[in-house]
């Protein structure tokens, strides 16, 4: 009799920094349905309870979802279909119910992979539940039953776009005109809603019916100069965008420049007024040379900020939050502003944190340009080596690791001696002119990815440039 153990050990599905994702056409129906009933089986819900499920907006995802829908049923618990809304949608309707979810994304990966995010009634799955989820022994069923979605409940849409209008004063951003980057995203309703609600003028832009995997890491030049050219175009005030499921803010100035994930993350905290501040390795060092927060670094990957998270807790921080260098944000305890309260949220979300500096903006009469010019000059650039294999990309952080000469044949001539790395997560190196340089093996598909700090921006991107085109040779 087959177990899911079994199934799950001979897919190619694995868990990255945030789901199990691997291609379309290895998740199939008895794939899928592996990782739902061990993960029933690995959080044990109370029997005939309800489990939130939601999807994006990749071809693949309805089929997934329907799948997937099939096993809770078989599992003996009922499908709370919550439609296509973004991940944090899903997550904060879930912890407001005390239920656990489950969403079909891939995030900002290509449209030919997908993947599957659980969650607890508490939150984000944590990387021991992942491992239990792998080592479960549920029973596989001969026949899975129907297969079909049932209707959408929309009280999940509904409870996140109220959030942010309790939150955010009215008329909050009136005299606004701001570019909507639509594209794929399942945000794309959501944001105009809120937007317009907030008394902002939105233009859309770049809506599509194909999927558009757009990485807030790693922005292409076409998406830049797109960008700088609806900005003149429409004489917009700014440009928000996210990535597929709405994890990530994507979100540009009046001159349609996109703005780094972690400065955004950085303002974010200010604006808030956070005390503390849990952020990956690979996150730009103004969050420490700012001094406005108690700072924890740690690996990359919403489980880590997350446990940093609950550590500071646990030591009686107060108005603690997190945010990845992709611009995710994460909200640990309740936050307060101008008598308005903001209930915690611990998973990536996008909306939060583009309100956050529209609002900022707004309050301090500036630019949205102008806000980063309070911030330490430190400047972060990253990219990526598509088709780069794991195994190819651990072999290489080794050999710089374990090999001064290597390193310095690679860099030295690109950024002098290296003084120091930090192996936390990939491998980070610290140089003698204050450069960093840092290579990590992407968690969510065959990708190396390169980040580099230095006290421009164009330092930053050639770094990231020449680093990258080294490789390649």
């Amino acid at each position: 009799m087959k177990n899911t153990h079994d199934i799950i050990a001979s897919s190619s599905i694995r868990f990255g920094t945030s789901g199990a994702r691997g291609l379309v056409s290895d998740m199939t129906d008895e794939v899928c349905v592996a990782y739902m009933l061990a993960f029933l089986q690995s959080i044990a819900p109370p029997l005939h309870s309800r489990v939130a499920l939601g999807m994006d907006l990749r071809p693949s995802s309805p089929g997934i979802a329907a799948i997937c829908a099939a096993a809770i049923r078989h599992a003996g618990f009922e499908v709370d279909f919550c439609g296509i809304l973004p991940t944090p949608a899903l997550a904060y309707y879930a912890q407001e119910e005390n239920i656990p979810a489950v969403m079909i994304t891939g995030s900002h990966i290509p449209f030919d992979r997908n993947g599957i995010k659980f969650y607890r009634p508490s939150g984000e799955i944590t990387k021991q539940d992942e491992v239990d989820i792998i080592q479960a022994h549920a029973i596989m069923p001969d026949r899975i039953g129907d297969v079909a979605l049932p209707d959408i409940n929309r009280t999940a849409y509904q409870g996140y776009v109220e959030r942010y209008l309790q939150f955010f004063p009215p008329q909050q951003l009136l005299g606004l005109r701001l570019g909507l980057y639509e594209h794929s995203s399942v945000a794309r309703e959501l944001l105009c809603e809120i937007l317009q609600a907030l008394g902002a003028e939105v233009v859309s832009i770049g809506r599509t019916d194909e999927f558009v995997p757009i990485d807030t890491e790693a922005v292409s030049e076409h998406d830049a100069r797109q960008a700088q050219q609806w900005a003149l175009e429409y004489d917009l005030d700014a440009i928000l965008s996210t990535d597929g499921d709405a994890d990530r803010p994507l979100l540009g100035d009046e001159c349609g420049h996109w703005l780094r994930g972690d400065v955004v993350g950085i303002l974010c905290a200010q604006y808030l007024g956070a005390k503390a501040v849990v952020t990956p390795v690979s996150s730009n060092t103004a969050v420490e040379k700012c001094q406005d927060f108690m700072v924890m670094r740690t690996r990359i990957g919403s489980p880590y900020v997350i446990a940093g998270m609950e550590e500071f807790i646990s030591r009686g921080c107060r108005s603690v939050v997190g945010f990845e260098a992709n611009g995710g944000f994460l909200v640990a305890t309740e936050l307060q502003k101008q008598g308005r309260r903001l209930s915690p949220l611990p998973t990536r979300d996008a909306v939060l944190p583009m309100l956050a500096l529209l609002a900022m903006a707004k309050e301090r009469r500036i630019k949205l340009s102008e806000l980063t010019k309070s911030l330490p000059a430190r400047y972060t650039a990253s990219d990526r080596l598509a088709a780069f294999s794991p195994e190819k990309s651990q072999l290489l952080l080794q050999t710089l690791a374990n090999s001064e000469t290597t390193a310095h044949d690679l860099l030295g001539e690109l950024c002098g001696v290296a003084m120091k790395h930090d192996q936390t997560d990939g491998l980070r190196l610290f140089f003698e002119n204050g450069e960093i340089v840092h290579f990590r093996a992407s968690g969510n598909a065959p990708e190396l990815r390169c980040y580099a700090e230095a006290d421009t921006q164009l330092r930053a991107d050639e770094i990231v440039h020449s680093c990258l085109s080294r490789l390649r040779a």
